[in-house]
C-alpha cells in the first residue's frame, strides 16, 4: 500500500516545520506584529505538519511489519545514506510528535511574550529533529537527529526557563551528551563489523557476541539517560522545573520516548544475546525507577515536581516490558510511551493554566480549586486518574500489558513492579486533594478564574484521546502489532541457542 506513494511524503512532514520556522525568521513588522505572525505562522505549520503526517496513518498497511514510505537517497562518502522509513513501532511515535505540537503553540500563546519568534522557531525545529529520529534508518542519521534534539530544548530551557533555567539546562544537556558519546563509538564499531551504518541491514546482521557486550552497554548509557531511568534520571526534575509549560510538554511526552525507541529499535534486534544477558539488571533497576521515585514524588512541594517523578516510575515499566522480550511486554510498552505522551503532557499543561494565573507551582499554595474553577477540575481529575491506571483511562491498557508480558518471564518483578500502581495512586490522589479540593480560604484564589477557550482547546481533546485509548486501544495495538511480533520472533530466534545453553547447564 505504501508503494503507492508517488511523493516523499515522509520527508515532507519531518522538514515542513523548518519550512514554517524559515517563514517566522523572513516576516517583517513591528515588535507586536511579528511576535503575532510568528504564532501564527507556528500554529499553522504544525496543523498542516499533523494533516500530511495523517496520510501515513492512512495508507499504512498495519499487516505488514516491515519499514514502509521509504525513501534512500546517497549522501556522505557513498557509505551513508539519507535512509528514511517508518514501521508499526516508529509510526505511533511520529504521529505522536505532530499532535501534540500545536498544543505546545497554543499553550505559549500568552504565557511567552520575550522572544516570540526565536521561540516558535526553536520549537519548530526540535519539531523537525523529533520526527527525524523516529524516522531514521541510518545510524548516522538517527545519531544526528537524536543529538540535534538538544539543541532547541537547551536553548527552552535556558532562555524561556525559570529562575534556574541556566543550570538546569546545562545539567540537561551534559546528562544526554555524555551518554550519547559512547552511543557514537558504538556507531563506527558496528560500521567497522559490517560495513554498513544501514539499520535494516544491521538488524539482520549478526554482531559478535565481545561486540554485542560493549556495543549494548553503550546504547543503554545514552538511551537510559534519555527515558531516564534511575539513578541517570537527576536532570529530569530539575529540566521539568525551570522549563516553560510546552517544553515540560515535549521533554516528557516526546523526547523520554526516544529512549524506548532506541532499546526496541537498536537494543534487542541487534545485540539480542547482550539483551537476554543484561535484562535481569534492566528489570531491577525498572522496579527500583517505579518503587523508589514513587516514594521521591509523595514528598515533592512542587506541583512540576511531583509529576516529573512519576514519568520516571512510569517509564519503568517501559524498560520493563521491553526486556521482558515477550509480545505483551513490547506491545505494552509501546502502548504505554503512546499513553504517557498524552496523558503526562496533558498533566503538565494543567499546572501551566493554573501557573499562568498564580505564577507558583508549590502545592501549599492551592487548594479548593473546584469552587471557582470546576470545569479545570473535571479535566484535571480524568488525567490524574489515567496517571493512576484506573481501568478504562489509556494508562490502564500498558501497566497491564507490560506486567502481563513481565510475569511471563519473571514472576517476581511483575510482583514488586506491581507496588508502583498503588504508590502512583497515593502521590496522584494527593496531589489532586491538596489542589483542588478543600476549603477556599486563600486570598489570591478568591478571583481565580476557570479556562479560557483557548485552554478548553487544548485540554479537551486530550480528555477524549485519554478516555479513547482506555476502552479502545485497538488502533494503537492493531498499528504495532505487526512490527513487535516480528521483533518478538526475531529476538526468539536469536536467544534460543543461549536459552538451550542455559537449560543442558
Amino acid at each position: 500500500m505504501a508503494s503507492v506513494m508517488t511523493w516523499p511524503v515522509l520527508s515532507v512532514v519531518t522538514f515542513l516545520p523548518i519550512v514554517g520556522a524559515i517563514l517566522i525568521y523572513l516576516s517583517r513588522g513591528d515588535d507586536e506584529a511579528a511576535q503575532g505572525n510568528a504564532r501564527w505562522i507556528a500554529l499553522w505549520t504544525t496543523l498542516i505538519t499533523f494533516a500530511v503526517s495523517l496520510i501515513l496513518v492512512m495508507r499504512f498497511d498495519p499487516s505488514n511489519g516491515d519499514f514502509q514510505f521509504v525513501e534512500k537517497a546517497p549522501w556522505l562518502a557513498a557509505t551513508i545514506n539519507y535512509h528514511m522509513g517508518v514501521d508499526g513501532i516508529s509510526l505511533p511515535f511520529v504521529i505522536l510528535t505532530t499532535a501534540l505540537m500545536p498544543f505546545c503553540i497554543l499553550c505559549s500563546w500568552k504565557s511567552v511574550t520575550k522572544r516570540v519568534r526565536e521561540y516558535m522557531i526553536a520549537f519548530l525545529f526540535l519539531e523537525t529533529l523529533m520526527i527525524g529520529t523516529f524516522s531514521a534508518l541510518d545510524l548516522v542519521l538517527f545519531y544526528l537527529f537524536f543529538e540535534g534534539g538538544l539543541i532547541p530544548m537547551f536553548l527552552i530551557i535556558g532562555i524561556w526557563g525559570g529562575p534556574r533555567r541556566v543550570y538546569a539546562s546545562f545539567k540537561f544537556f551534559l546528562y544526554t551528551f555524555l551518554g550519547s558519546v559512547l552511543m557514537l563509538l558504538a556507531i563506527m564499531a558496528l560500521y567497522w563489523n559490517a560495513g554498513t551504518t544501514d539499520i535494516p541491514t544491521l538488524m539482520h546482521t549478526a554482531v559478535p557476541r565481545s561486540l554485542q557486550t560493549w556495543a549494548w552497554l553503550a546504547f543503554f548509557a545514552s538511551f537510559a539517560v534519555k527515558m531516564p531511568m534511575w539513578p541517570v534520571h537527576t536532570w529530569l526534575p530539575d529540566a521539568h522545573v525551570e522549563a516553560p509549560t510546552a517544553g515540560s510538554v515535549v521533554l516528557a511526552a516526546i523526547m523520554l520516548k526516544m529512549g524506548g525507541y532506541g532499546f526496541l529499535r537498536f537494543s534487542l534486534p541487534m545485540f539480542p544475546d547482550a539483551s537476554l544477558y543484561f535484562a535481569p539488571m534492566v528489570w531491577t533497576l525498572s522496579v527500583i525507577a517505579i518503587v523508589y521515585t514513587s516514594l521521591v514524588a509523595l514528598m515533592q512541594e512542587d506541583i512540576k515536581k511531583l509529576i516529573a517523578y512519576s514519568s520516571v516510575a512510569h517509564m519503568g515499566y517501559v524498560t520493563m516490558g521491553i526486556f521482558a522480550g515477550t509480545t505483551q511486554g513490547v506491545s505494552g510498552a509501546v502502548f504505554q510511551m503512546v499513553s504517557h505522551g498524552i496523558v503526562s503532557g496533558a498533566l503538565f499543561l494543567c499546572v501551566g493554566v493554573v501557573y499562568d494565573r498564580l505564577h507558583t507551582r508549590e502545592i501549599a499554595a492551592y487548594g479548593g480549586l473546584v469552587n471557582r474553577m470546576p470545569i479545570y477540575a473535571a479535566l484535571f481529575m480524568v488525567f490524574t486518574m489515567a496517571n493512576v491506571g484506573l481501568p478504562g483511562t489509556s494508562g490502564f491498557v500498558g501497566e497491564f500489558l507490560t506486567l502481563i508480558g513481565t510475569f511471563k518471564v519473571s514472576i517476581a518483578t511483575a510482583t514488586f513492579a506491581s507496588f508502583g500502581v498503588i504508590l502512583s495512586a497515593a502521590y496522584a490522589l494527593w496531589l489532586y486533594r491538596k489542589v483542588v479540593f478543600g476549603e477556599l480560604t486563600k486570598p489570591a484564589l478568591q478571583g481565580i478564574k476557570d479556562i479560557t477557550f483557548r485552554e478548553g482547546l487544548v485540554l479537551v481533546p486530550l480528555v477524549i484521546l485519554t478516555i479513547l485509548f482506555g476502552v479502545y486501544p485497538k488502533p494503537v495495538l492493531d498499528m504495532s502489532a505487526a512490527s513487535i511480533q516480528l521483533l518478538v520472533n526475531n529476538y526468539a530466534a536469536a536467544t534460543s541457542a543461549v536459552k538451550a545453553a542455559a537449560l543442558l547447564q
